[in-house]
């Protein structure tokens, strides 16, 4: 007789384990198996059917896989919730009898908790933690300008490690010129920075005062903080080193008290003998641990085989075919500069000093800044090295004739650009052009706005440099020149077309003749003509219809899945053109007013 199974060992009753469950297997509360799931990256799933993984039951619940929670069994940071437990109670009670010695002494003896074997975990190759490094830049350049809320749930060190730590990948950033794109939009200021080929964005909210709204439980924010504060200081450390800079770099506490922003972060190279250093006591080690004997044993071979190996490659290089010299591949720090690497910006104090000083340093530029704004400019208003004057004024008191005035909207659009754009429209007190995303991707069939269009055309024109070295004649000479260039190319066409115009009137002409020849009046055999048009129209509207049929027809014979797959994507297309068809009304309608 063959073994009778029992219920719920089998399926989705095994795969996956409801949140009550795994709470008293775990033996935890429910606030640090909160935490727990945030810090190993353990999230809820939804099974196909919620009556077979619950047993039955139709009760609402929370399902986890069972294996990620089996995983939790042998996880130490349990322990370490355990020990700040028993810390709590201890204190508690300290303070409870008034035992301030005590209370003094458990306090300094604090339990800490280090997530640094969770980074290894979960990011095995340092691209995996690039890849995922968006969400972690958002939150930490979010609670970079946050206020200190209750001391416990957003402390003051968190808030100053925070900003240290964004302040250092937006350094390397700037190092690199790893900067492609920013887009300012009513929630914040869009990053995407371009780091050993991982494209990596964010957002920056801005430097206004902020409400603390209560419907956001921060506790939980605190955790997701927590592992991404050691999540990013191992990306910047890895970053540094690899760059060959000094990590961390230098703070100058000074200008840091006084708001110099990113100019109290001092970005210095590795020195050289430091690295010779570094290496020879890693050798020296190696040697140390080594043993002699082994050493001796690989030098005896490696000379054995040492006469076999030069043979061949002799032998390699009689046989290699000569090739032409191929000019070196340039050194980072021989890789062209950014597009204001010849210009020094002066930066006026009602403009965002903190986003564009890093946007204009990461693409070369030279920036310096109103006293105002705070310490540590290289140039003052009054200095005739500045060529370019960032403000958001309408009017301005006093201008100097060796520079631009400009509104800041241009750094911003001439990034996105990929060059230096016209400044004419983007002076100060003029109406800007529209702020279009860099982000949206344009399809076939979508509303593309009039400024999209325009920088699609001068992109595909293949123009570089800087535009506003063109004079208003010398862009009518550029036209005049175009046109000049395209009547060679299309004057063939052009010839075809006039012969079909030629033979449509002289066809008409004969037909015209004939009919004065049989006695019909012209105001007829105009009125025939039209009712052979109207004929043809009527024809092609007849095959539109055919071929509408026939498309309903083959829709008939699909299976019903297939049948609502190809009605579903009609239905979002005809929506699709319906949105774009509106846009464009209402854009016509403006253009008119």
């Amino acid at each position: 007789m063959a073994k009778i199974k029992k219920k719920h060992t089998e399926g989705a009753s095994r795969t996956y384990i409801t949140r009550n469950r795994a709470l008293k297997k775990l033996q935890v509360s429910l606030a640090d198996f909160r935490r727990l799931c945030i810090l190993k990256g353990i999230y809820p799933v939804e099974p196909r059917s919620r009556k077979r993984a619950n047993r039955g039951s139709t009760k609402l619940t929370t399902f986890y896989y069972a294996r990620d929670i089996q995983l939790l069994f042998s996880e130490p940071l349990i322990n370490k919730f355990r020990q700040h437990k028993i810390f709590l109670r201890k204190l508690q009670h300290a303070l409870g009898k008034d035992d301030l010695t005590k209370a003094k002494t458990l306090d300094q003896n604090r339990p800490t908790m280090a997530l640094d074997h969770l980074v290894i975990e979960r990011y095995p190759t340092f691209a995996d933690a690039l890849r995922d490094l968006d969400d972690a830049l958002c939150m930490v350049f979010l609670f970079a300008t946050m206020p200190i809320i209750n001391g416990n749930v957003i402390s003051r060190d968190a808030v100053a490690e925070c900003r240290k730590l964004s302040t250092e990948f937006m350094h390397y950033v700037i190092h690199k010129q790893a900067l492609r794109k920013v887009f300012l939009s009513i929630k914040g200021i869009y990053y995407q920075a371009d780091i050993q080929g991982e494209k990596i964005t964010w957002i920056v909210p801005y430097q206004f005062s902020q409400r603390i709204p209560d419907e956001v439980d921060f506790r939980v924010m605190s955790t997701f903080l927590q592992f991404y504060r050691t999540l990013l200081g191992f990306v910047n450390y890895r970053l540094y080193t690899t760059a060959n800079l000094v990590y961390p770099p230098r703070l100058d506490e000074v200008l840091e008290e006084n708001g110099a922003g990113l100019g109290s972060l001092r970005v210095e190279a590795q020195r050289v003998e430091d690295l010779i250093a570094k290496r020879t006591e890693e050798t020296e080690d190696k040697e140390e641990s080594a043993n002699a004997s082994a050493e001796s044993k690989e030098m005896k071979q490696r000379l054995q085989t040492l006469n076999s190996k030069i043979q061949s490659l002799v032998g390699k290089e009689q046989q290699t075919p000569e090739f032409s010299a191929v000019a070196p591949i340039a050194d980072e720090e021989e890789q062209p500069k950014g597009m204001f690497a010849s210009h020094v910006v002066f930066l006026s104090r009602e403009v965002p000093r903190y986003s564009l000083e890093f946007v204009v340093r990461a693409f070369g530029g030279k920036v310096g800044w109103d006293q105002s704004s705070g310490a540590g400019s290289q140039y003052r208003e009054n200095d005739s090295a500045i060529t370019v004057q960032i403000s958001d004024r309408p009017t301005q008191g006093h201008q100097f004739l060796n520079r631009t005035y400009v509104q800041p909207q241009w750094v911003y659009d001439s990034i996105n650009a990929g060059r230096l754009l016209d400044t004419s429209e983007y002076l100060v007190g003029q109406q800007l052009p529209a702020h279009l995303s860099p982000f949206v991707e344009y399809a076939e069939g979508d509303y593309v706005p009039e400024e999209a269009a325009r920088a699609a055309a001068l992109a595909a024109q293949g123009f570089e440099g800087e535009v506003t070295s063109l004079k208003p004649e010398d862009r009518d000479q550029q036209q005049d020149d175009e046109e000049e260039g395209g009547v060679d190319g299309e004057s063939a066409d052009e010839d075809e077309e006039n012969d079909d115009v030629d033979t449509q009137v002289e066809k008409q002409y004969q037909q015209q003749l004939q009919a004065e020849r049989d006695g019909i009046p012209f105001s007829k055999s105009e009125h025939a003509g039209k009712q052979k048009s109207t004929k043809g129209t009527s024809k092609r509207s007849r095959a539109e219809r055919e071929e509408e049929e026939r498309q309903q027809i083959a829709i008939s014979m699909l299976s019903s899945k297939k049948r609502r797959a190809v009605n579903r994507a009609n239905a979002e297309a005809y929506k699709h053109q319906k949105d774009t068809n509106a846009l464009k009304a209402r854009k016509a309608k403006l253009s008119k007013k």
